[in-house]
């Protein structure tokens, strides 16, 4: 693609979450520090609510890696599951052998042992649920159960929920009360400000190693802050699509018109009062046939 065009050595606007490439914005250094203050306090459950795009899966991945080896970790990035399945699934993550043809019973007390266990090796046990909103009524019930296991001093494991701002409509149902009433640290993942996203974008050039002159000019920094509303995986997304058209012009600046067609090729950025930009879709086609020439060559 573009990377010897503009000096790189990888691909710096990925939507893959990357630990590498986690920025440290303000919201995400604040959930960061809200993980780790609630896991020393060893107390029930953690919530971490997000925005489709803003980072919840990159967070959770900074997050369990920022562990030490006091904690055994697990991790689930579907959660879509029976409450039985999803002890399996924990089970397996902790690398604990329960008895697959036991009863829901027996498996949530064969595992409560194991959690001891880890506890008298001063171990503290973190499970982190990815997707959360997903998760069945009568799974995140189980998931209750089993905070229930306590040693005298604390929870034998700790749960972290990761979910779109549907998980908050999901606790609230009647059902789920006695959960509600268990989480006992929780953070709301914000979107990039003004001035975080020229940071941002300086930021992951550099890990990918760019090391020439500011590459988005001012005017397309703030017309891709307009389009994304400071979501990651938009500004991305976005920021990905006006380098290929910088590139297929053959400049080594990305500036408005370039974001402006990335854009009008990108649905989930066009907003209301913005579809004037489809005008520059043209520009699009030309210029990702220009790649395609550059290629050929």
């Amino acid at each position: 693609m573009y990377q010897a065009h503009f000096g790189l050595q990888e691909m710096p606007f990925g939507i893959t979450p990357d630990t590498s490439f986690a920025y440290a914005c303000a919201s995400h250094q604040e959930a960061l520090n809200t993980l780790l203050v609630a896991v020393k306090s060893g107390e029930g459950f953690i919530k971490i609510i997000g925005e489709v795009g803003t980072g919840k899966t990159l967070l959770c991945r900074k997050f369990l890696a920022t562990l030490d080896d006091s904690y055994v970790s697990a991790y689930i990035p579907n959660p879509y599951l029976e409450p039985r399945t999803l002890l399996l699934a924990l089970a397996e993550e902790l690398g604990v052998t329960l008895t697959r043809s036991d009863d829901q019973h027996h498996l949530l007390k064969d595992l409560g042992l194991a959690l001891l266990n880890f506890a008298r090796q001063k171990k503290s046990v973190v499970l982190c649920l990815d997707e959360a909103q997903a998760m069945p009524a009568e799974t995140l019930e189980a998931m209750r159960l089993l905070t229930n296991l306590e040693t005298e001093k604390r929870k034998l494991i700790q749960v972290v929920l990761f979910g779109q701002p549907e998980l908050d409509e999901k606790l609230a149902q009647e059902s789920v009360r006695q959960l509600r009433q268990r989480i006992t640290f929780q953070y709301r993942l914000g979107e990039l400000g003004r001035d975080e996203l020229d940071y941002y974008l300086a930021y992951r050039l550099r890990v990918a190693g760019y090391r020439g002159h500011r590459l988005f000019t001012a005017s397309a920094v703030r017309a891709l802050r307009g389009a994304s509303g400071g979501i990651p995986r938009l500004v991305n997304i976005v920021a990905h699509k006006a380098m290929l058209l910088a590139f297929g012009e053959g400049v080594q600046q990305v500036a408005p018109h370039h974001v402006h067609a990335a854009v009008a090729d990108t649905p989930a950025a066009v907003r209301p009062g913005r579809w004037r930009w489809l005008g520059y879709a043209t520009l699009l086609i030309a210029s990702v046939g220009g790649v395609g020439w550059v290629l050929l060559k």
